[in-house]
């Protein structure tokens, strides 16, 4: 048994009709994310997920987000809701964490564009490194990376994206590069995503398939695919039950395949409860079988303070 917190602050700051400045200020303990089961270790540590100076201006057309600092990679639709109180689930889906995953949670230093017009919505990031191995603003190896996406809402509750990042991802820290690669700003890593959500009465649907190509010349070049799907079905204002299996192929490593299941209860508005099991199978046999059962209990507390 193992007990671990998570602890996010949301700090915002709103200067002016239209300049605002955000902030998501992250304190875990280890382990706590599932990926740190698989290592030994305990002890706790500070992150900086996000810290923006942002811009925007809303009309009835349409608006436009303009931000600047800390931030989340514009590739992927699941960063877009990334929040315990928002996962309907405990676990992050099968392409998504922190350590050495296509697609890190952790934030990349940069800039990006939001916009929406109609039914139409698009956002466009350049950043210091890539989502595959977000760099530090004080680290070695920094190159920069675009990513970006694009959604079209079909009808309301209905919505198809796209999205894509392509840019260097290896340092010389990093585990996998080896000696005699090639240098790191010469092997731009690319990927490509589809997302789908849905959401009618108490049904909610959301899914996501994603290829990435990440070149080496000492080794093979590594490939993987990744996707997923999640539903959610409220049962009454209080009780919700959610379902999410996740299958992942690469060309190192084999296949995996993700199952994780979850009944949430919310005791109030601010307080959510989670019990949640997952089970993921590995391809070939040669690794054991996880199963991980889960209780998390998330309490969310607002604090505003106005000065004229």
């Amino acid at each position: 048994m193992i007990l671990g917190t998570r602890d996010v602050v949301y700090p915002t700051w709103k200067i002016g009709d239209h300049w605002f400045v955000t902030g998501a200020l992250q304190f875990a303990t280890r382990p706590f994310f599932y990926a740190d089961l698989s290592t030994a270790g305990y002890g706790a540590k500070g992150t900086v997920l996000q810290s923006t100076l942002n811009y925007s201006r809303v009309s009835d057309k349409g608006s436009v987000l303009v931000r600047a600092g800390e931030m989340s990679t514009a590739f992927g639709s699941f960063p877009l809701r990334y929040d315990d109180a928002d996962n309907a689930l405990v676990d992050l889906p099968i392409e998504y964490g922190y350590y050495y995953a296509p697609v890190s949670i952790s934030g990349v230093a940069g800039a990006q564009i939001d916009a929406t017009r109609g039914k139409w919505d698009a956002r466009a990031q350049f950043a210091n490194s890539s989502p595959a191995n977000p760099r530090s603003l004080f680290a070695k190896d920094q190159y920069g990376n675009w990513a970006g996406g694009a959604g079209y809402t079909i009808r309301q509750g209905f919505r198809v994206g796209v999205s894509g990042y392509r840019g260097p991802y290896l340092d010389r820290q990093y585990e996998y590069f080896y000696p005699g690669e090639a240098n790191p700003n010469t092997l731009p890593a690319h990927a490509i995503g589809l997302d789908v959500s849905w959401a009618h009465g108490h049904t909610s649907v959301q899914g996501e398939a994603q290829r990435f190509v990440m070149p080496y010349t000492v080794i093979p070049t590594f490939r993987e695919s990744a996707e997923y799907v999640e539903v959610k079905q409220v049962l009454s204002p209080r009780w919700y039950l959610a379902f999410r299996p996740g299958f992942s192929t690469a060309s190192v490593g084999g296949k995996e395949q993700n199952f994780e299941t979850a009944a949430g209860f919310r005791a109030n508005r601010l307080q959510l409860i989670k019990a949640s099991y997952e089970y993921e199978h590995y391809t070939p046999d040669n690794q054991p079988n996880d199963k991980i059962f889960a209780i998390q209990f998330i309490t969310t507390l607002h604090k505003a303070v106005g000065r004229e």
